[in-house]
């Protein structure tokens, strides 16, 4: 019973893992297919009321143009923005303006070596600021709003390819509580990832902070469906706690292949490249289910702490 067990739980990671990768097939004819539905010609069976149908007509491939998707589209200019502008941006700033500089300074003061290399260890930290505070810093912020605005669009293009319409929450209250306590449920999580990572045992951290990971993605990928159904960030992460294999496996390639740029900022562009076939994976996927009879309670220690700075927050808001 044990060995079935444990072979339930190898399965549902090894399936999580394998559907992360349908996004990639379904972004090429998803939009055509969507397209193809929104703009079908309206056939007219009276020709005394052929005026009212043309209007009729007219006014409804105005109101498709605005549903119309843009899925692969949105994907090619992440990649474009992300790979193409940002990413690119700081190779050739690190990979080309500052060898270009420290040679520059080695043929000014070949006859003084010791010299060019006092101006070159004071010159690039300089320029290093600069460059980041000048350029990667806005342009990163900018590319987080661009991306969450076109991630947006990719989701409700997957959901009505597959779903239909929107469910969404009852009330905008509810919408807008649900979405901000969401931010900092995932927020607090990341930086509990974060101090995981710091336990003082070989391997231990390293698991657990990408255990932490791969589930923070599966929720990135997968919040977009359940918001659109309808479901409270509750049922979200209840969800993914009871059914923790099947999402490790599916955040799985994210969440290593995110790590392994050393910087911060690298990493970002990579996720932002990656992230929208994640989308529609997490749109397609039937995540494998009773599996496990364990629940990962993993987010339970930041629903906790955000509860409390909640409520400190609205009572303190309430007796103002």
């Amino acid at each position: 019973m044990k060995h079935l067990y444990n072979n339930g739980i190898i399965c549902a990671i090894c399936q999580g893992f394998l559907d992360s990768f349908k996004g990639a097939k379904v972004l090429l004819d998803m939009d055509k297919s969507i397209n193809e539905n929104l703009f079908k010609e309206p056939s007219s069976s009276k020709e005394i009321h052929g005026k009212e149908i043309v209007v009729a007509t007219q006014s409804a491939r105005h109101f498709n143009q605005s549903r119309e998707s843009k899925a692969l589209r949105r994907t090619f200019e992440c990649c474009a923005l992300n790979g193409g502008l940002f990413w690119a941006n700081i190779l050739i700033f690190e990979r080309g303006l500052l060898p270009f500089v420290k040679y520059s300074l080695t043929i000014i003061f070949g006859h003084s070596p010791g010299m060019g290399m006092t101006l070159w260890s004071w010159m690039k930290p300089f320029l290093s600021l600069t460059f980041g505070t000048l350029w990667v810093l806005p342009l990163f912020v900018l590319s987080r709003i661009v991306n969450s605005l076109w991630f947006q669009d990719i989701a409700d293009s997957a959901y009505r390819y597959r779903q239909g319409r929107p469910l969404l929450l009852s009330s905008v209250s509810k919408l807008v509580a649900d979405t901000l306590f969401s931010v900092l449920v995932q927020a607090l999580f990341l930086g509990q990832g974060m101090l995981v990572s710091r336990i003082p045992l070989p391997l231990v951290g390293d698991i657990l902070a990408l255990i932490h990971m791969c589930l923070l993605y599966a929720l990135y990928a997968f919040e977009y469906k359940w918001f659109n159904m309808g479901w409270e960030l509750h049922r979200r992460l209840s969800f993914i706690e009871n059914n923790w294999p099947y999402f490790v496996g599916f955040g799985l390639p994210l969440a290593v292949l995110t790590q392994l740029p050393s910087s911060y900022v690298i990493s970002g562009c990579v996720f932002s490249i990656l992230f929208p076939i994640f989308i529609v994976s997490g749109n397609e996927a039937i995540p494998v289910t009773g599996v496990c009879d364990c629940p990962l309670k993993l987010f339970s220690p930041v629903i906790a702490i955000a509860n409390t700075l909640f409520n400190k927050t609205i009572g303190h808001t309430n007796r103002r």
